[in-house]
């Protein structure tokens, strides 16, 4: 199995939106939390540590090239 780049949502708008209201009305720390959780949740879902390394090292460099 590979990574997935590619839109695998019908309507991704929704999800956005979805993952932004899940954040309404938490503190930072709670937010940090939360998205630390939802990683380890999808992480396990995808149960591929070969993917899984792939997605790590493109959200790492992609985090990198931003502005600090």
């Amino acid at each position: 199995m590979a990574l997935m780049l590619d839109n695998n949502f019908r309507q991704p708008d929704d999800v956005y939106h979805a993952i932004i209201d899940a954040h309404r009305d938490l503190s930072d720390a709670q937010s940090q939390a939360m998205n630390a959780q939802l990683v380890l949740l999808l992480a396990n879902h995808i149960g591929d540590a070969t993917v899984l390394d792939e997605a790590l090292a493109l959200a790492r460099n992609n985090a990198l090239a931003m502005p600090a």
